[in-house]
């Protein structure tokens, strides 16, 4: 049987500019069908913004999809904005988001980082969390922080993305650009971003940067830590064996902690959400969860 595949793009039901504290104003965008079940998706990154391929795993008919972009990211101003821009401000912002669309709780999807603040929200508003769907988690330790920079000193690399000197900013987001495409296995056929492509990496690794600087501020207490805190809701963890910027050993922590939750193995994808497999098992349970009010996966 052939792997399900993305749904068609689906048109935009409304799009918001949200203002929040501290000078930072959401983009915040609605797909879907008004009257679907509440879905929020959370990006990558941090600073990635929300793309079309995330919204395009959930079932258009069925569920009201929520994209916000984070502060500093995407369609949200000020882009690649760091001050005020915390994983706390963040927490916040979801409760405004929600409360702003009048949503009592919703399934929480989130890859990579985004993985990673659905864990963090979940913990701080359990109340609002239908299920969680958590792809390619990244737990913030400190030893996944050091794994993914190898030789490349992420403190200089920060300094250089917030510099004055265009020319070390533009370089210090080609040093990132290249790691990523080297533990993606993608460098060899990968174009290096040039123009506002380039300016836009810069952007979104000054944002990433001023996280992983922080550990996320997830460290006190930890990702890990803060999983006792979790509802008990359908909670699924979708993770590519072969993932070399969030290895499979994080997903494992991850399953320790949520007894509850449901580990799907995906054999190949990497970190990338566009792979066949990825999507395949994506789509899969997002219909399965919008048909029975749960993912339906084997652990």
């Amino acid at each position: 049987m052939p792997l399900p595949t993305l749904y068609p793009d689906p048109p935009l039901l409304r799009s918001r500019a949200l203002p929040v504290p501290g000078g930072h104003v959401l983009q915040v965008q609605e797909f879907g069908t008004a009257d679907g079940i509440p879905a929020v998706v959370l990006h990558g990154g941090p600073g990635s913004g929300c793309s079309p391929l995330l919204r395009r795993v959930f079932d258009p008919a069925r569920y009201r999809i929520v994209c916000p972009d984070q502060r500093g990211s995407g369609g949200s101003q000020p882009r690649g904005g760091i001050e005020h821009n915390t994983t706390d401000d963040l927490l916040a912002d979801l409760r405004r988001v929600r409360e702003h669309l009048g949503i009592a709780r919703w399934l929480v999807s989130g890859g990579s980082w985004g993985a990673t603040l659905a864990v963090a929200y979940a913990a701080a508003e359990p109340e609002a969390i239908d299920a969680l769907l958590l792809r390619a988690s990244f737990l913030a330790r400190p030893q996944d922080i050091a794994e993914f920079f190898g030789e490349l000193s992420l403190r200089a690399l920060a300094e250089a993305l917030s510099s004055n000197n265009a020319a070390a900013r533009e370089a210090a987001a080609l040093s990132w650009w290249h790691r990523e495409q080297a533990l993606a296995g993608t460098a060899a056929s990968a174009i290096a971003p040039r123009g506002e492509a380039l300016a836009l990496q810069v952007d979104r690794l000054r944002v990433q940067a001023h996280y992983l600087v922080h550990g996320c501020w997830l460290q006190a207490p930890t990702l890990l830590e803060r999983c006792e805190a979790l509802p008990r809701v359908p909670t699924l963890l979708l993770h590519a064996r072969d993932d070399r910027i969030c290895p499979a050993d994080g997903a494992v922590a991850l399953h320790q902690r949520l007894p509850h939750a449901a580990l799907q193995w995906v054999d190949e994808g990497g970190h990338d959400p566009s792979h066949p497999a990825l999507v395949g098992a994506t789509v899969t349970a997002l219909d399965h969860f919008a048909a029975h009010g749960s993912f339906g996966a084997a652990a």
